[in-house]
Order: structure tokens, then sequence, then C-alpha cells
């Protein structure tokens, strides 16, 4: 005996199917890759609360937007989708998900995302993946901006060259967090750029960047390097609101919220010279290319580099007594001044030209005791570079 099943009995079968894919969207495998390659620095490792190593998914119309999170620092990213059928929003295991689309080719990648069962299904080329959702409803949203918040907008290529020439010279320092941030300062004449700590600093004034109402906030290293990291590939302007305690970033594929650094920044300026008679000009890669080879003869504890100075000529010396090596270069150079001998920590001085941008430098000096003061001989457009570093005490 068979069962007739009654008219319309497959059509009702298949209506249940499609009903239990709630979600269905198309996109791009490497587009999808790279974004979330981005957003995973966002995600701590120690996180305590379980959602937050998953990347928030939510599709709105032909547009996927993709947040991770720390719970101090939210970062999304927009994603343009080829096919997209209903709205709708779920969290997946960022882990998970990175390794299921890292490996692939560029190709579309179709979700199927039924939220009711919260299960997933990625469908490409040769294959499938099916894993598990977690419920949106659960991931902690960014709290918004107030009223009285501070905006300023800039080229984005700009922000990211002065968080790239600043970043390397912030501190570590439990004492003294404010140190550990980069510091914006904006006045009716320009914005300036600071970071140091308390050994090197770097001073970077953007003439083009200006408002009538002076504001500062200091940006965290975190939420700097994810910036950078987005800022890097991207064009147009970014608006940057900030209140007292937190701030929004908002770039041309998404938003940046973070947790801003509460405290008053050192005063930078007063410890900048402006009085060192002492002037060398030389060519910034042949001064690097120096240093390579002789701070490996320093001393692994102190990487000591003295620098003699005289007319035409700048020698760079290390030794590490411990192990009887030595090394020393000469350089031809531009020097007006006196005779001089002062010593530097090669790594620091290193990064320090590393981060200028100029075929030479010029360093002013006044004596071994006091600061040198390092700047690029031609300066960028609209901008005014300035880096500080604190000299070593020399065994004569």
């Amino acid at each position: 005996m068979f069962f007739c099943p009654p008219k319309g009995f497959f059509v009702f079968l298949y209506l249940i199917k499609i009903k239990t894919i709630l979600m269905r969207f198309t996109l791009s495998s490497s587009s999808l890759n790279g974004k979330l390659q981005i957003l995973s620095r966002a995600i701590s490792n120690k996180s305590s609360i379980t959602i937050l190593d998953c990347f928030l998914f939510e599709v709105t119309g032909n547009v996927l937007t993709v947040t991770a999170s720390d719970s101090e620092n939210v970062m999304t990213i927009k994603i343009e989708l080829e096919e997209s059928d209903n709205d709708g929003a779920f969290a997946v295991t960022s882990r998970t998900i990175l390794e299921a689309v890292k490996e692939l080719p560029e190709q579309p990648l179709i979700f199927n995302v039924d939220t009711n069962n919260r299960s997933i299904e990625i469908i490409y080329q040769n294959g499938h993946y099916n894993l598990s959702a977690q419920n949106a409803e659960e991931y902690p949203k960014s709290r918004p901006m107030p009223d009285n918040a501070t905006s300023i907008t800039m080229n984005g290529g700009m922000l990211f060259d002065e968080i790239s020439r600043s970043q390397f010279a912030t501190a570590q320092d439990e004492l003294h967090p404010v140190m550990n941030g980069i510091f914006f300062d904006i006045t009716e004449e320009c914005m300036t750029v600071v970071a140091t700590d308390g050994h090197k600093l770097v001073r970077s004034k953007n003439l083009i960047v200006k408002d009538n109402q002076p504001a500062s906030f200091i940006l965290p290293k975190k939420p700097a390097t994810l910036l950078k990291s987005v800022l890097s590939k991207s064009a147009g302007d970014v608006t940057v609101i900030f209140s007292e305690n937190s701030a929004e970033v908002r770039y041309e594929s998404g938003i940046l919220s973070c947790r801003l650094i509460e405290g008053r920044y050192p005063n930078y300026a007063s410890v900048i010279p402006t009085d060192n008679p002492n002037c060398l000009t030389v060519d910034r890669k042949g001064f690097m290319g120096a240093l390579r080879r002789v701070i490996p003869f320093a001393s692994e504890s102190s990487q000591l580099i003295r620098l003699h100075l005289e007319d035409g000529n700048l020698a760079l010396i290390s030794e590490d007594v411990d192990f009887a090596t030595s090394a020393k270069e000469n350089i031809v150079c531009d020097y007006s001044g006196n005779r001089m001998d002062i010593g530097f920590k090669g790594s620091s001085l290193y990064d320090i030209l590393s981060n200028i941008d100029s075929e030479e430098i010029t360093m002013r000096l006044a004596d071994p005791s006091r600061a040198g003061v390092i700047v690029p001989t031609t300066q960028p457009e609209n901008e005014d570079v300035l880096m500080l570093i604190m000299p070593m005490l020399l065994n004569d």
C-alpha cells in the first residue's frame, strides 16, 4: 500500500525549507578575509565575556557590517554584498570563521543563516562549511557620543601619517599612563601630535587641521594600531568625535569607538631646546646603514653609540668591553659647530631616523649632556616635524 501525498504537499515542504533559511547573502571571499583580518586585532585573547570572542554580522540591504570588540574598543567595517535576501544579525566565533575563509582563493561565498536554529552554512566552489551562530542581541553596543563632543575632520592619509610617525615613541609606564598614548592638541593655529617615553619625543604640527575651540585627547596605542591598519587602505576624509573619556573615528568603511586615556599630558614644549648651536646635516639612509652595522658591536644592555663630530666627518663608534668587540664607521657630512663626542642609544636613534620621511636629516646639538633635536631637512607639506632624543653618559 503506497501513501499518496495530498495536492500541494511538496510545495508545503519547499516553503518550510525556504523558511529555515532566514538570511542568504553572497560576497567575495578575499574581501571578507581582508576585513576580518583587520577586525581580529580588536579582539582580546583574555576577554571574560564569551560573546566578545565573536564577530557580529549585521546585514542591511546590500551591506554587511562586521563588528569586533574587546569592550573598550569597538571596530566596525562595512562590506558591499553581491546579493542579499532579508536583513538580520548573528554572531560567529572569530577563530572559526577566520580559519574557514583565510585559505580560500578569490571566489563568491554564499551564506545561508538560520537565526532560529543558530546555524550557518557557507557554500564555496568545491564544498561547504557548517558553523554555529550566536545570539546577536547579546553583543554589547557602543554608547553614543555626548551632544557636547568635539568634532574634527581630516584626510585619512594624513591621520595615518601622524599615527605612524608618533606611535614608536609612546611609553609603557604604569606610573604615568598618559605617556602610553598619542597626544592630539588642537588649537586655532594647528593640530599638534606628540608622543614621548621620556627618552625620545616626537612632535608634529599639522597646519591644515585646526579649530576655533581648543581641545585635546590622548589616544591609546591599541586603537591607534587599529586605525593604522584600516587607514592604510582607505581614501577620503575621517571624522574624529571625542569627549573627555571616549572617541569615535568615522572612516570611509566603518567606525572605531574607543576609550581615551584620561589625565593631563606633560608640558612637552618645555623640554624641546631652542638654542642648540651645533648643526649636523647628513644623508638619512646612509646614517641608518652605518647604525645597523655598528649596533651589533655595542653593549647589549646599553646599546650605546658614540658620535664623534667634526668638520665634514661623522664617526659612529661602538664597543662591548665584556666581549672585546668594537666597530667604527665614518660618514661624510655637513657639520658646523664645535668638535664634539656625544652618546645615544643606538636603537632609539635608528627608530627616529626610520620614522622621518626625508632624504637628509638635520641634527641640532648643544653639548653631550643636553637633548639632541632631529628634523627632516625638507619638511612635509603643511607640517612641522621635530624629534628629540636624550643623550647617554659617555665613559671617558
